[in-house]
């Protein structure tokens, strides 16, 4: 690999993350069902949700990798996709292609298929959120599920597009789990019907908080433990700031540019690892979200831009370590990457209107350029403030032609958003996520239910509604492409085939 200014550092790290096959990770389905196999039926379904999350981070295998600055892996090192029973219970004919398939494959242990056998199975078959969906479906949701009239997102995944927000950098979990406390004692159960569920809600929050913490004190303890064996004078230093930085974050707010950074991932890790929301959770505006305490320590001389970039560098190197998690069947088709699709929105303007771009924001671009990777996926908001210093830089990347950074009108997401009722604060610090759309961070839970293929519906309208590819009736029988008469006609027949399908996959969403 050539040396694109990545310090030795970061090559290393890189080749390590690309270098590796991806492979399954069942240590999270095993803890997750041994959580369940405990407190199910004893607590509601959101406190069941947290304990199981707090017993996976209580107890997951983590390590530190050689060199590394920003800690934490969705498995137990690069490349491991753990699986989400709960959702989508794989078969061992589903384990058995992901492990032999050449394209989009997962390598699967010997043990793992017994254990997916003896254990997974056996609890999770009936139990998982996919089988519940597909059972509660109308037999013409399902042919058209089938046979590639829309997909069903919500069947192999959870929502968490926009969950990024300023208050990951504002407030520490501790500070959330006071502000719960609080909350739990205004509940008034003697007027409010809803207060019970409520009540299940927040302990549900507060557990999960607790969780977070938990795991951010067991790689404090991990690297002190490191750093007392380490021989290396300048990694020793790393590892007791490592150990220092997860000693204040999670559980209380970031007062530095490496324990921000430090802080948003583990967050990352939560989200992505308490549910499945491939396509997928984004940090919302990076650049914003990280000038502060850029600024700070810049200003007090505890960080220079060598520092500053490398970090950002370690933080492309994790996101480059999750392969989304594998998908099965129809879901498999239509989304067949190991791309995760969290998507890094730079530029823009702020929440009071004024340009966007600040020192972070060329950082990022230099970072993008010099790691080169697919994931995150990375783009620019170009807006009528944006300077042209920062246009051109974008510009020169994008003609090396690699794929980034994309390019996205400010002025045409802050529509968008206003046009869906968002405030224009949340719509100036919107912007694009997944695979693309647009969405506000920080306020909305942003829920995709799967895609709609209209060309495969005109193919229909001019076959009488019959699907020569299944060979089934699937539409309505309104005509062959002979019998109309004039492009009117035909997309008068073409309307009522639209309306009829969107009516089967709105009564699924309901139901959902």
């Amino acid at each position: 690999m050539n040396n694109r200014g990545m310090n030795e550092r970061i090559q290393k790290l890189r080749k390590q993350s690309v270098g590796i096959d991806p492979r399954l990770y069942m240590e999270r389905a095993n803890l997750v069902t041994d959580a369940y196999l405990k407190y199910e039926g004893s607590v509601s379904i959101p406190e069941l949700r947290a304990l199981s999350f707090k017993h996976f981070l209580e107890n997951k295998t983590i390590s530190i990798n050689d060199g590394e600055l920003i800690v934490g892996e969705k498995g137990n090192g690069p490349q491991e996709a753990p699986t989400f029973p709960e959702l989508c219970c794989h078969t061992l004919e589903d384990m058995k292609i992901m492990d032999e398939r050449e394209l989009i494959g997962f390598k699967v242990k010997k043990e793992d298929f017994k254990l997916q056998e003896e254990k997974i199975i056996p609890y999770w078959e009936k139990r998982s959120i996919r089988n519940k969906i597909i059972d509660s479906m109308t037999e013409e949701w399902k042919r058209c599920y089938e046979t590639g009239i829309f997909t069903e997102f919500m069947e192999q995944r959870g929502p968490g597009h926009t969950v990024g927000s300023t208050a990951i950098y504002e407030n520490g979990f501790n500070d959330y789990i006071a502000r719960i406390d609080e909350k739990i004692k205004t509940l008034d159960f003697l007027n409010d019907k809803e207060a019970l569920e409520k009540r299940d809600q927040l302990k549900a929050m507060r557990i999960s908080c607790e969780a977070i913490i938990i795991l951010g004190k067991r790689y404090a303890d991990l690297a002190l433990e490191m750093a007392e064996r380490e021989s290396d004078k300048v990694r020793k230093e790393e590892l007791l700031q490592i150990a220092h930085n997860c000693s204040v974050v999670p559980k209380n707010k970031p007062t530095s540019y490496w324990q921000a950074i430090q802080m948003y991932w583990f967050v990352h890790l939560g989200v992505t690892t308490e549910l499945n929301p491939w396509d997928a959770f984004s940090p919302g505006r990076l650049d914003q979200h990280l000038y502060p305490f850029y600024k700070n320590d810049l200003r007090e001389g505890n960080l220079d831009d060598e520092r500053a970039l490398e970090l950002l560098e370690s933080l492309w190197i994790k996101f480059n370590n999750q392969p989304a998690p594998p998908k099965v069947g129809v879901t498999l088709k239509e989304s067949s990457t190991y791309t995760d699709f969290a998507n890094i929105n730079t530029g823009g303007v702020t929440a009071d209107g004024h340009d966007g771009v600040n020192e972070v924001s060329y950082l990022i671009l230099e970072c993008m350029d010099e790691m080169k990777l697919l994931q995150p996926s990375s783009n620019v908001q170009i807006s009528r403030k944006t300077p042209q210093a920062f246009l051109k830089k974008a510009c020169d990347i994008s003609r090396e032609g690699w794929g980034q950074p994309a390019f996205y009108n400010t002025e045409a997401i802050i529509q968008e958003l206003l046009n869906a009722g968002k405030t224009i604060e949340d719509a100036r610090l919107g912007g694009s996520s997944g695979c693309v759309e647009t969405g506000a961070f920080g306020s909305e839970a942003y829920i995709l239910t799967g895609y709609f293929n209209l060309p495969k519906i005109l193919e229909l309208t001019l076959n009488n509604g019959y699907d020569k590819v299944s060979n089934q009736q699937l539409g309505l029988e309104l005509g062959y492409a002979e019998d109309f008469k004039s492009y009117e006609e035909l997309f008068a027949a073409y309307e009522k085939q639209v309306n009829y399908f969107v009516n089967i996959k709105l009564e699924g969403s309901n139901i959902i």
